[in-house]
């Protein structure tokens, strides 16, 4: 009797392992094991032990065309001075040398590979350096507030300069280190002013008094000036800290708080926006891990369609008149204000305080103005004498329109315009009164940003993709002369490129990368001619591990015309003869598309996740990326919840036709936010191909997402009535609506407080799916706004799970996540209680 009781009991396991797994009528897929310990080689933790630097950051220099950078390998980290007049590279110090002198003054033990060097920079005649190194000695904190407090002990720093001549190095006792800037501050080009806010309204002081609160923010013999007295709540002249709990904006309410102010480069006026945000409703999430109990957290948010809408102003101050006056900028109703920062030099970005400073001159600057609707921008300029407000520049389509910081030229006399005006992306020219000169750039390509403008030469340097016979998304440099001729290329190769440009453009660090190639850093001229290699990313720890790199390719999308383009990431023991389920990760645009270009060492949701028994793909798809044409772009204008997946489908079909190891009748599907919300609606709009989804913080109700995202990718309709009233008005398709035809497994995620897609987003896709009598699983992250912070591991192993249960029939997982407790730090101490064996053992 035993005996039958224990065949019977297998046999029901295998029954219900069978009837979990998904159904292949011609040949019955057997579980299989998911391979958790070849995933669990390639965490982030581990990976940053086999993955470094993976490209060349220069950091140029003030008075002279040189940079230096440092760079990291398995040997440790290097840093180096490059002269690109001299074509020389070499060591800023030997490690070794440094490291021994270094050790002599602190007295903690250092060798040249493991310097911990921080904040290096050079002084300015750049012939010493300056930096610091934390050490192992305890001192009390010289702004501690309670004395007795736990935390009023920090590991002591210590401060060096070392002369690059005579190599010698020196402690800088008593070395007063200039602190950050705190948020809260908006200091003045001249640093004769600071702006900030306190209880609504907008006030400065003096750089003496700025001194004094750097060093106690809390000092009473600070002097204050108040600058307005009509701020009020949700009308005010600050930006608070963001993400407050009622708890929090009750204990920040007396504190200075950061307020959005751009300089004229005299220091004499500064421009802001005020937002009169009381009529706009509310939304909550409740933190309820909060201690000592759960908190209620308020924000303003609008969402797509509501009339309750932010009215912004502009203001301009004279700040030496201490006078302010609302500018007269209005025109569309609803309409969104935005002003231009000026660009920043390279050569400042050691600096400790950058100036925030408009982009125009000392008496005029440039902002934009919005639509609701976004099909209508101005490009306007402010005459600061007058405060007469000029457009410069229309843009008007039929689906919206998106800008770019222009450039200016010839002391602001001549800018260079981005626009999309012809279907592509591209430069314009215009003078000062907004007449067109000459289009720049023009032809089937998308033009991304200005790098930078030699105004003694007349000629433009941007970067642009799409122009050479390759995958459109690589990014590639050029040159052209602003009347339009004289185009070149600067980067050519198969890869994608990220640069670094001297501001005299001289130069260009320029970085090539693409997925299944080592980034590889090269110093350029101005015309493109290699002048030095400098660094190619280690990745001999990388490969040694077994690593391989994953497969480019290329499909039509669903229209059978539209070339797609994208990635396939294999198990690294991956067997040809084998059938493998597919899982495809995306995001659906149009901001982006979640295809890496370049080589990544974040392996999450791809490498990763392939690793378990996957195939993995990511692809693109119609109205995605921005970076082709705007045909692609607004593909999914007026349909924001469908327009992707047939793209998706259509990927995996082809795919599976071309491999016979991609096993179509296993087909999952996973994303993050606009991912989220695109996994879902896969599931239920072809709920015969999709089997299993994962869906992470999906914005599954655009309905009650953030209005400027849902009204501008989906399209809102304005309407004007008789009497000249204007309304808006917002229709979409919501993943709920779908709820009846789930057929698969569905993973729904969110985090308790996440404050950008509310987790009524997916509360909403749970009740359809509870009201028509759907089997699915949620899990709910604590204390986890949109991203899953310190629970983003945790998360990867609940996906995974669920994909090895559902697409490979395994089910043998114990409670315990045992991958990441075989990745926890061990330190050689020994236990609490004082154990004999050291941790790890």
């Amino acid at each position: 009797m035993k005996k039958f009781y224990a065949l019977s009991a297998a046999a029901f396991l295998c029954s219900q392992l069978y009837a979990q797994a998904p159904l292949n009528t011609a040949t019955p897929v057997q579980p299989v094991k998911g391979n958790y310990q070849l995933a669990g080689r390639y965490s982030p933790a581990k990976i940053r032990k086999m993955v470094f630097s993976t490209a060349v950051d220069p950091h140029w220099l003030k008075g002279s065309d040189r940079f230096w950078y440092m760079y990291e390998t398995s040997n440790g980290k290097k840093w180096y001075i490059v002269d690109p007049s001299a074509r020389s590279k070499k060591q800023l110090f030997d490690s070794d040398k440094l490291a021994a002198a270094i050790t002599q003054i602190i007295r903690d033990p250092f060798d040249g590979q493991h310097l911990p060097i921080e904040n290096l920079k050079f002084t300015r005649d750049e012939k010493v350096i300056q930096f610091e190194l934390k050490s192992t000695l305890d001192q009390l904190k010289k702004d501690r507030k309670d004395k007795k407090a736990a935390d009023s002990l920090e590991k002591k720093t210590f401060y060096f300069q070392y002369n690059l001549q005579d190599q010698k190095l020196v402690e800088l006792k008593n070395y007063e280190k200039v602190k950050p800037k705190p948020m809260w501050a908006s200091i003045a080009p001249d640093s004769s002013a600071i702006i900030f806010a306190r209880k609504f309204n907008l006030y400065w002081m003096d750089k003496a008094n700025y001194k004094k609160a750097l060093k106690n923010e809390d000092d009473s013999t600070i002097v204050e000036h108040q600058l307005t007295k009509d701020g009020v709540e949700n009308y005010d002249y600050g930006n608070g800290f963001g993400n407050e709990t009622n708890v929090e904006r009750e204990k920040n309410a007396k504190k200075r708080k950061a307020t959005q102010v751009l300089w004229s480069p005299d220091s004499k006026h500064f421009v802001m926006f005020r937002t009169d945000q009381r009529k706009v409703k509310d939304l909550w999430v409740i933190n309820s891990i909060a201690m000592p109990r759960p908190t209620l957290e308020s924000y303003k948010y609008q969402m797509p369609g509501e009339k309750e809408s932010p009215i912004r102003e502009m203001l301009l101050f004279d700040f030496a008149a201490k006078t302010s006056k609302k500018l007269n900028v209005a025109l569309f109703k609803d309409q969104e204000l935005s002003t231009w920062p000026a660009p920043q030099l390279q050569k400042n970005r050691d600096d400790e305080f950058r100036p925030s400073v408009w982009l125009g001159s000392n008496s005029k600057f440039y902002f934009y103005r919005t639509g609701r609707d976004l099909k209508r921008i101005d490009v306007c300029t402010v005459d600061i004498n007058t405060g007469a407000v000029k457009t410069v520049i229309e843009e008007r389509m039929n689906t919206y329109v998106e800008i770019n910081r222009p450039g200016l030229v010839n002391d602001g006399k001549e800018l260079v315009e981005w626009s999309e005006r012809d279907g592509w992306a591209h430069f314009y020219l215009y003078d000062e009164n907004g007449q067109l000169k000459n289009q720049i750039t023009k032809g089937s390509f998308h033009c991304e940003e200005i790098v930078n403008i030699d105004q003694k030469n007349r000629v433009l340097y941007f970067t642009a993709s799409g122009r050479e016979a390759q995958d459109p998304y690589y990014m590639h440099l050029y040159r052209i002369n602003l009347d339009g001729s004289h185009l070149e290329l600067l980067n050519p190769g198969n890869f994608d490129n990220s640069n670094s440009m001297s501001d005299d453009a001289h130069y260009v660090v320029n970085t090539a990368s693409r997925v299944n190639a080592a980034p590889k850093s090269v110093l350029l001229d101005n015309s493109g001619h290699k002048l030095m290699e400098l660094e190619t990313t280690d990745l001999t720890g990388l490969m040694a591990s077994g690593y391989k790199f994953p497969e480019p390719f290329k499909v039509k999308a669903d229209d059978g015309v539209t070339d797609l383009y994208g990635v396939m990431y294999k198990p690294f023991d991956f067997d040809p003869a084998k059938k493998y389920p597919v899982i495809e990760y995306v995001y659906p645009g149009p901001q982006t598309e979640a295809v890496n270009k370049a080589f990544s060492a974040s392996m999450n949701n791809v490498d990763r996740l392939a690793q378990l028994g996957f195939i993995v793909v990511t692809v693109g798809n119609r109205g995605g990326n921005p970076g082709r044409s705007k045909w692609y772009h607004t593909y999914g204008y007026g349909n924001l919840r469908d327009y992707g997946l047939a793209d998706k489908k259509a990927t995996v079909e082809q795919l599976a036709d071309r491999y016979p190891y991609i096993d179509i009748t296993r087909v999952g599907i996973t994303g993050h936010s606009g991912g989220g919300f695109m996994s879902t609606a896969a599931l239920l709009v072809y709920p015969d191909f999709y089997k299993v989804a994962v869906s992470e913080s999906g914005n599954h109700d655009n309905s009650i997402y953030n209005r400027w995202w849902s009204e501008k990718h989906h399209g809102v309709k304005e309407i004007i009535t008789p009497k000249g009233d204007t309304t808006f008005q917002y229709t979409i398709d919501k993943n709920q609506d779908l709820a009846k035809n789930l057929k698969g497994h569905l993973m729904l995620s969110t985090g308790d407080i996440d404050n950008n897609v509310n987790p009524a987003n997916t509360i909403r896709v749970i009740n359809a799916l509870i009201k028509a009598n759907k089997r699915f699983d949620y899990v709910l992250l604590p204390g986890q706004r949109h991203a899953y912070g310190d629970m983003t591991e945790y998360f990867f192993w609940q996906k995974s799970d669920y994909f090895v249960k559902y697409l490979l029939g395994d089910f043998s997982q114990p409670v315990d996540m045992l991958e990441i407790e075989r990745d926890v730090e061990q330190n050689n101490k020994r236990p609490a209680g004082g154990g004999g064996e050291t941790a790890g053992q």
